[in-house]
Parts: structure tokens; sequence; C-alpha cells
């Protein structure tokens, strides 16, 4: 049996979209796109446009970037008719979204700076809203993805631009189909494409499958009217997960068809807020509902919600400063409120807010709860539910309340369940996992103390007295350890790392041996700290927890050492980032809490020290590793550990837990309950052996390609460079995994460090070769393969590193950015892939970065800087050589498309003076090296 080809995939496709109602139409290029869009519209809308009033509007819809389009298109477009009245048109029915006009159509060509013709596109009242690219069986996903970024920067934008109005890719090899939002290319990423699945979350991989469940006309008309978000404050667009959207479905359907109440199991990292907020936006939709309520349990949660909710949908919420603010909101037409559990119940029981609350005690609402295992258990839960008697309440949490992890209060034990009523929608740490959306854990339990007969406190339960646990010794190994390791478990401090230890004097003595070490000349890391100074702040801890993570309240008792402890802290964090802060009031503490938060998600603070603050609800993406010395358990320790898996990038290829405490048992028990008890190899990383044993069957695969280094050199046949690329990514992925074990050495691996290195110099040179595209006379099957350079030394020195770079100098003191800025400097001096664009690289940095205005992002702004760049380059060459410009245009098509080197004759085709034939050749074989030039300066290696 044959390979299916990718013509009778995409041919197979089409005729499954026609038994699905969508139109077979044809349509060539923008001339029939444009007039298919036209009788499209005339016929959603119920009118006849004269050429006129249709020229208005094409022209309103060639306006604006991705994220203006996506806008108009959930607009109406207005227009002057021809007796001087105004119209408007409907792009799409968002209400009724299943009463659309919807077709099918393959193979538009499109010119832009070259030439492309796309695989199938799917049309809604003529516009062209989804795109689908194919890649035969056996090819990987990735190559369809990065066709259509090349799509994006040569064609999409030709014309009217309608293919702005793109609002979702479709990306599939037959049997695996991914879907994912339209973006600035600059902004996608492989890892944000994601597999539909079914309501249990399994996952719908073959194309007929998928183009069955996903791409039937109603069910993409909702995903697209419904379930894509427009985020205001990054202006790109948001296509929900499944999960996410059959969470959403099942509130929206409760609301509407019962008076029940329930909950949503979905795992911490899994993007919770953002499923919430789009179930709140549609349920104000409803003309049913007189409020939605969104509450959480934290003040900082209150501004952080608030802020989200409205980079997704700008103005959406206000924020309830105080708690006659609130009742101003419960009383006036606003919509959606989100609030603290702390207001909503002074709102119910202060007497001065009662007459206007009394009022509203019958009107139907729903309270949506976020993090809802944390303080839903208590007096103030029954206190709301006792007082409003026609409210449904939904609870969001990663880490639900079972009887197995449920303290107990003057209330009794109770449960998620018992509060909420029934799971709607579960997506579990494993279904996480399983899809890439969190990492797995790597767990390493470190031996601190020997007892007098040589037993470990690994392991051994009951040792953590104080005086064991405290003793200086043991601290200062512990610190020791940190400072030896952290490079390792960081990528040499790409990632960061937080330390959560048991109590505030524990904390402050491990401060301060980082600080004498540093000052010693031991360690170069950046290290904060924060924690609360309330009377009661270790309370939290006693149950392994680790829910006491709110800020100081004034009105509240304080614990004055604690608090003189901060503060000294604080002064040498004001001095590290020339910052102000102090606990002097909590407003100026909120704002501190509020600094090292951004610092520590941009990479300016190594470690962060805390006992309770930032274990739950804090994300960020660049932290991979925690120190844990304190007892955790249950929620606890997963909410805890989850600081450190949300995904960034190949090179953060897992989340790394150093425990310096026996909680092994603690981590089986909570994987079993908030997974199952099978799980254990879904969540946790395999042991170092296991690693090694991969790493040592991928030496084999690789060394059956290639005995030795210099066989390399060896390899004639594309087929066989492919296999070796193949060979040597498989190592590199073990690689990555195994250097940040501890216990990591060269020589327990069958390949030395050196032959390691000397693989991996020939696997970068054959990258190099085929990004080059000079040496290929046909287009090159090495193309086709993901080279994940980014898991090798080499792979993060290109210009996206540079840019990289430059937004870290933004904001940093002066002497840090002369270091960022003399580290550019040594990288373009001695990185090859880099040398072609050095000279521009500096200009930009001399010439405009200096002067960029505070709000300007560093990458678009050299996105503009490189463009117009390459616009004056490529008018030079012309004028240079004297070749006519269309020409010109056409041959550079020519050659990045089939990677054909430019013929003589076609060059000397565009030339306004034919040389003699004597110098035929030499000239036009300068020509062809200018053009090479060209393309690996403006072209190659800078996405």
């Amino acid at each position: 049996m044959t390979t299916q080809t990718e013509q009778q995939l995409e041919n197979a496709l089409i005729a499954q979209l026609e038994t699905l109602g969508w139109d077979r139409v044809t349509i060539k290029d923008e001339t029939d796109l444009i007039t298919n869009l036209k009788q499209q519209l005339e016929a959603h809308n119920g009118v006849t446009l004269s050429e006129a009033e249709f020229k208005q509007v094409l022209n309103k819809l060639a306006r604006g970037n991705l994220f203006e389009k996506a806008k108009i298109l959930r607009d109406k477009v207005d227009f002057t008719r021809d007796d001087g009245t105004t119209g408007y048109l409907e792009l799409i029915n968002q209400v009724q979204w299943c009463k659309n006009r919807y077709q099918v159509t393959h193979q538009i060509t499109m010119e832009g700076t070259y030439k492309n013709r796309y695989d199938v596109t799917l049309l809604v009242n003529g516009l062209p809203l989804v795109q689908i690219e194919l890649k035969r069986r056996g090819l990987e996903m990735k190559e369809a993805f990065n066709q259509t970024n090349r799509y994006h920067r040569h064609s999409f934008s030709a014309g009217y631009g309608l293919f702005g109005y793109l609002q979702l890719f479709v990306i599939s090899n037959g049997v695996n189909t991914k879907y994912y939002a339209n973006n600035p290319v600059n902004r996608r990423d492989f890892k944000q494409t994601f597999f539909w699945t079914d309501e249990d979350n399994k996952k719908t991989a073959q194309l007929s499958d998928f183009a069955e469940d996903f791409l039937e006309k109603c069910t993409l008309s909702k995903m697209i009217t419904k379930y894509i978000v427009l985020h205001e404050s990054d202006q790109i667009l948001m296509a929900l997960r499944p999960y996410q959207f059959y969470a959403v479905e099942r509130i929206v359907e409760r609301v509407q068809n019962t008076q029940k109440n329930g909950y949503i199991w979905h795992t911490t990292g899994s993007g919770k807020t953002l499923t919430s907020f789009k179930a709140a936006q549609i349920l104000t939709q409803s003309p049913n509902l007189y409020k939605v309520v969104f509450v959480v349990d934290r003040k900082d949660l209150d501004f952080q919600t608030i802020r989200e909710f409205n980079s997704f949908s700008e103005g959406s919420v206000d924020a309830t400063a105080n708690t006659s603010n609130l009742v101003k909101q419960f009383s006036d037409d606003t919509p959606l409120i989100v609030t603290t559990l702390q207001k909503l119940n002074t709102a119910i029981r202060r007497e001065r807010h009662l007459a206007t609350m009394e009022g509203l005690k019958d009107k139907r609402m729903v309270f949506i709860f976020d993090e809802c295992h944390r303080s839903q258990f208590g007096e103030t839960h029954k206190r709301i539910t006792d007082y409003f008697q026609n409210v449904q309440m939904f609870g969001f949490t990663g880490t639900p309340i079972f009887a197995k992890n449920a303290a107990k209060n003057a209330l009794g034990k109770r449960t998620t369940k018992d509060l909420f009523g029934k799971c709607l929608h579960k997506y579990v740490i494993t279904d996480a996992i399983r899809d890439e959306n969190v990492l797995k854990f790597s767990i390493e339990y470190i031996r601190t103390f020997k007892g007098k007969d040589g037993v470990e406190d690994i392991e051994v339960e009951a040792i953590d007295t104080a005086e064991v646990m405290e003793a200086p010794a043991r601290l200062e190994k512990i610190t020791d350890y940190i400072i030896a390791n952290h490079g390792r478990k960081t990528h040499a401090k790409q990632f960061t790392a937080i330390m959560c230890v048991s109590n505030v004097k524990t904390l402050a003595k491990y401060y301060d041996l980082f600080k004498a070490k540093k000052a010693a000349g031991e360690h170069d890391l950046t290290f904060a700290t924060i924690f609360s100074y309330q009377a009661n702040e270790e309370d939290a801890d006693a149950d392994g927890t680790g829910a006491g993570d709110d800020l100081p309240d004034d009105s509240k008792p304080v614990n004055q050492h604690s608090r003189d402890t901060l503060d000294a802290c604080i002064a040498d964090y004001n001095g590290d980032f020339g910052t102000n802060y102090s606990t002097r009031d909590s407003k100026l503490f909120y704002a501190y809490y509020k600094d090292i938060g951004k610092r520590v998600k941009n990479r300016e603070v190594d470690i962060l020290l805390v006992v309770n603050m930032f274990l739950t609800g804090f994300d960020s993406k660049a932290l991979n590793t925690i120190y844990v010395d304190k007892n955790l358990k249950h929620h606890g320790l997963i909410q805890a550990y989850s600081r450190t898996n949300r995904t960034m990038g190949a090179k953060k290829s897992q989340g790394n837990v150093v425990a310096f405490r026996n909680l092994k048992p603690a981590t089986d028990k909570a994987i079993e309950l908030f997974a199952n008890k099978d799980a254990q190899e879904e969540i946790i990383l395999a042991p170092f052996e296991d690693y090694v044993a991969k790493f040592e069957e991928a030496t084999v695969r690789l060394l059956a390609i290639t005995p030795t280094v210099e066989s390399v050199d060896d390899l004639l046949a594309e087929e066989d460079e492919a296999a070796f690329v193949q060979a040597f990514r498989d190592l590199i992925r073990v690689k990555n995994v195994l250097d940040c074990f501890s216990e990591f050495n060269f020589s327990a691996l069958p390949l030395d460090e050196q032959t390691f290195a000397d693989f991996r110099s020939k696997y970068l040179d054959l990258y190099d070769k085929v990004r080059s595209e000079k040496s290929k006379e046909k287009v090159s099957i090495l193309d086709d393969l993901d080279f994940e350079v980014e898991l090798i030394s080499r792979d993060k020195i290109n210009v996206s590193y540079i840019i990289n770079l430059l937004r870290q100098m933004r904001g940093k003191r002066p002497e840090d950015q002369a270091k960022t800025r003399k580290t550019i400097m040594d990288v373009l001096d001695t990185e090859a892939q880099l040398r072609s664009k050095k000279e521009l690289i500096e200009r930009f940095i001399s010439e405009h970065f200096a002067n960029l205005p505070a709000n300007a992002d560093v990458g678009e702004e050299f996105d503009s800087y490189w463009e117009a760049q390459r616009i004056q380059a490529m008018k030079a060459l012309s004028q240079e050589e004297g070749l006519e410009a269309s020409g010109l245009d056409k041959v550079m098509e020519q050659y990045q498309f089939t990677g054909k080197t430019p013929m003589r004759d076609d060059v000397i085709g565009i030339m306004e003076k034919r040389p003699s034939l004597r110098e035929r050749r030499s000239v036009a074989d300068r020509v062809i090296e200018k053009i090479q030039i060209f393309v690996e300066t403006f072209i190659e290696g800078v996405d």
C-alpha cells in the first residue's frame, strides 16, 4: 500500500466537508475572492450593492492589522449608499451562529513578496476565516506550522489583505491534527497549537475525525464567534482549548436549564482565569441574569483578576476599591463584578449597606468563585448562600477538597462537592501533561542529616524538630548545595527558582547565609524575599497545605521582629533595584509585592525565598525550580510544585523540585488524590538511570547511522543526512533532561563529552548548510525537519536571542545595561550565524534602541527596522547592478522557494544593460553571490 499523498489528503478532506454542508467553490486568486465576497455578503445581508458601494466596503475591510480586522469582523461595516443614506453590513452572525454562509475552496494563489498557493480555505460569508495546511502522512506537523508562518510573511497581506481575517489555522498530516489562533508570526508558538478532544479529554487526532467534530459548520461558527478571545492588552487572538470550551458550555447550560450549582476541576496552570472570564462574559449576555459576580479570596487577586479580565476585554470590569463601591455596582447596571470574599461578606453584614443589598436578595445572579479550594469552607460561604436566595454558585479549582484532604473547622469537614455540588468538567494534571499544557516534575530528595547510626533523614519521617532541622550546619549545607547546583537546575540562570521554608525565623537564616556567601564571592545569584508579618503568619504551615498567602492587613496585629527582618531585606532589594519600598503601610507593601513578582517573571531575581506567599496563584513561565525545606501535603504540595511546570520553549523540559525533607510519601499521596494511583510515571520524571538508558539507546541508533564523527561527512544522500539529524536530535532531547540531574556526568554515558561536542558541531554544520540554501540544486527534504537547535548551546545565539537581551536591558541600571551590551557585542563577534547581520544589529542598537518610547515593543520595533533595511538593501542591489526591480523580485522568489541557485541566464535576463559575452559569466556570478548574501542576511535565521 502506498502512502497517501498530500493531494489525496486534500481531496478527501474537501469531499468530507461537502458532506458536512460546505459548498465547494472555485477561487483561483484575489479577483475571484473579491467577486465571491460581494455575492456572499449581499446574500447574507439580503441586499444588492453597487460597485461604488462595495468599493467602500472593500476599502474598509482592507484597513488595520490582524487584531483590528478581528474586531471589524465582529462589528458591522457602514457605507454610504448611492442615494446618500447609510447602510450597514453584517460580516458574521454571532447571535445565531449557524445562520451564515459556508464555502470551501482550495489552491487559492496570492502574490505578495512572493507567490503562494494555499491548501484548503474555509470561507464564511465570503471571508476567509479558517486556513487548513496539510502535509502528507509521515511528515512532521511543524512543517505545516512553519508554512503558515511563511505565507503570513510573504502574501497574506497582499492586495486588500482579506487573509488578515483568518481567525484559525488547522494543520494536519492526516494522523495528527491541531488548531490555533491567527496572530503575527512573532507572537506564534508551536506549543500554542492544540488538539481537539471529546468531553472526557480523549484526543481527536485523525483529520477525518477532527473535521467531523470541529469543522462542522455550527461548531466552527460557535468557536469563532464565542470561543476566540480578543486579548486587548497583548493585541492577540486566543482560541480556547477544548477543555475550556466544554467547561464554559457546561456552566452556561446549567444556568440556562437548572438552578443547580457546580464546580470545575481544571488543574493548576491550565488557564482557569481565561475559562472563567469566558463563562462570565457569555453569562452576562443572558437577559435572565441580573449580575455575574466573580469572587476571589485575596486582595491581590482582586486587582490581578480585574487586570486580566480587562486585558481580555477592555473596560469589562471596574475595580471595587471598597465595599461601598461594590454595593453601588450591585445596584447599578454593571453586568460583571469582580470582588473579594471579604468585601462581599462586609456588604451583607454592615448595617449601612443592608438597605441597598436587601432589595437584591431575590435577584437572579451567578457567583463564580476562583480557587474555591482555599477559603470557601468557613462561615463566610454559608453566610453568602443564606443571604442570597436566587443565586447559582460555581467554583473553579485545580485541587478540590475531598474527604481525604478536608480540614476540620467549626462547621465540620466539608468537601468541594458539599459546597458546590456536581463536578461539571474535569481536566486533571495527567491530562495537562499529556497535552503538553504543563510539564512533568523532576523531584530530587536531598539527604541533609545523618543520625547516630548513619541513618539519612530522607528515609526517616519523624526528625523535623527545630533542633535538627534548623541546625546551622544543616542550613549551610543546603545553601551550599543550592549555590553549587542552581546553574545546572536553571540552565545557567536562563530560568529562575523559588525556595519555600517552614517559618520566617528559618527564612531569615537562609537569607543571611546567601548574603554572606555572596559578599565572600562564593556566588553571584540575585536573591530576594517576601513574607507576611502578621502575628499568626506561620499558622497556615502547620498542616502543610500552605494556604496562608494573603497580604498583611493594617487592622491585624503585627509580629514586630518579623516586620523588622523583612524591612531589612527590602532595604537590600531597594539597593539592588533602585526602588523605595517598605512595610510602612499595606499599600506600600503591596507595591513591593507586585514589583518583586514582576522581577521574578522578568528573570531579574534568581531565587525568591518565601514561607507561604507565591506558592499558590503565582504564574511565571520563567520559574522552573522550587527548593523545598518545609512540610507540604495534599493540595498545598501540588500547588507549590506547580509553580515550576508552566511551559516555556523546548529548553524547559520539566519543573524541578528539590526537596530537603522526606516529602516522598506526601508526594505519592497527593498524586494519588489529584490524578490517580497509577499516575506516578505520567507526572514525575523517571529516575536518572532511566534517562541514562534512553541516552544509551539513542546512541546506538546514532552510531548505526554514523559510527564515527568523521562518517557524517560521508553521508551522500539527503535521506541519510535526515536520518542523522533525527537520531542526534533524539540524543540532545535526552541530554537536555539529563542536564538537570545533580548526579549528571558524562562518565555515566556511552559518549564522552568531546565526542558529543564533535557530533553536535557536525549537526550544527548540517543545520547551517540547510539554512543557507546555497548548495542545493533541488528542494531539500531536510527543510521538512525541525532541528530544535534551541536545545543545544548555539541554539540561543540568533537574532531572537539578541532581541531578548535588548528587552532585558530596558529598565536596568546603567552598569547592568553595559554588561548586557558587551554580551551582545561579544556574540556578534564570535557567532558565525550572525556575522552577516552584525553591522545592521549594531546600527539598530546605536541609532534606534536608546530612543525607543517606554511603551514600545522591542521586537516590533526591530521588525520594522529590519524590513526598512531589507527594502533599502534590495533597492541598492537593483541600482548598483542595474537590475529591473520586478525581475529581481521574481528571481529572489524562485531562489528562496526552490533552493536552486539562480541561473546565469535568469540573472542576465533582468539586467537593464546586458554585459558583453566575455563579461557575462563574471558579472552574473557576482550578482548571484550578492543575491545569496542578501538572502542569508535578511531572510535566513531571522525568525
